[in-house]
């Protein structure tokens, strides 16, 4: 019994080696039908598994390129704006001093030739200032006398310099409220007293027999004539023995940016 068993045993291991190898001479012969069918099984499979990850990985690069270009745009704008800003701040530059370079050739063009002046900025008008007073960038170290006069375009008198500094002075201006300033109505040679009034305006008592017409000039004493003022307005009252001239300046002192202190 016990040799007819293992001779079975025999048997049926020679039928699964010569079955094995069968199965491999049929794999060998008909391979690429085999491995096309697992090729495509596994494509079948894996194809979502690809999909995915290619679409991952094409969200992240747009995702990260959008953001790359929006940050691009945004240096771009800031750049731009910096430009427009830089060209404004120079156009602005040079209409001021295009405004500056016109306003020194009046003053140059309509200066006397026998005045000396020291040419100043006006730092501070009567709206920054006390009222009717001016500070100017002219002083002591620039050759700034006190009680010298001072012009506006080239040879109109507005003030005079009351307090001197090493780089700086102050101006009273002729219209200060309540300065004295003593004229000369021009074309009758009669010596009067101008009242500052504020604001570039003046006022004058005249005998109420003493005949003075609007536009007239007053002018400040000595061998040059320089106008202070210009008669706007006469008020009278037959009641009264006197008149009153209302007069103004002919400069307007909010627009100037110059001064010309007298030496």
């Amino acid at each position: 019994m016990s040799y007819l068993l293992d001779k079975k045993i025999k048997r049926k291991k020679t039928s699964n080696i010569i079955f094995g190898v069968f199965v491999l001479l049929f794999i060998f012969y008909f391979r690429s039908p085999i491995f096309r069918g697992l090729s495509y099984a596994s494509h079948i499979i894996f194809r979502p598994v690809l999909v995915l990850g290619n679409g991952i990985k094409n969200s992240t690069s747009n995702f990260f390129g959008s953001l790359s270009f929006k940050s691009s745009l945004i240096k771009e704008n800031e750049n731009l704006k910096t430009q427009i800003n830089e060209s404004q701040a120079d156009r602005a530059n040079y209409a001021t001093v295009l405004d500056e370079n016109v306003k020194l050739k009046e003053i140059l063009g309509r200066k006397k030739e026998n005045i000396n002046f020291i040419l100043s900025a006006i730092l501070a008008k009567p709206n920054r200032s006390v009222y009717d007073t001016l500070i100017i960038d002219a002083g002591e170290n620039q050759g700034v006398v006190l009680n010298k006069k001072v012009f506006a375009l080239g040879d109109v008198p507005i003030g005079y310099v009351a307090e001197v500094y090493l780089n700086s002075s102050k101006v009273i201006l002729y219209s200060s409220p309540g300065e004295q300033t003593e004229v000369v109505v021009s074309g009758k040679d009669a010596f009067m007293e101008a009242v500052g009034r504020g604001g570039g305006n003046f006022e004058m008592i005249l005998p109420r027999d003493f005949v003075l017409e609007n536009g007239s000039e007053v002018v400040l004493p000595g061998m040059t004539s320089y106008v202070l003022g210009v008669v706007k307005t006469i008020i009278s009252d037959p009641r009264d023995s006197y008149q009153k001239a209302l007069l103004v300046s002919p400069v307007n002192i909010q627009q100037l940016k110059f001064v010309e202190v007298e030496k």
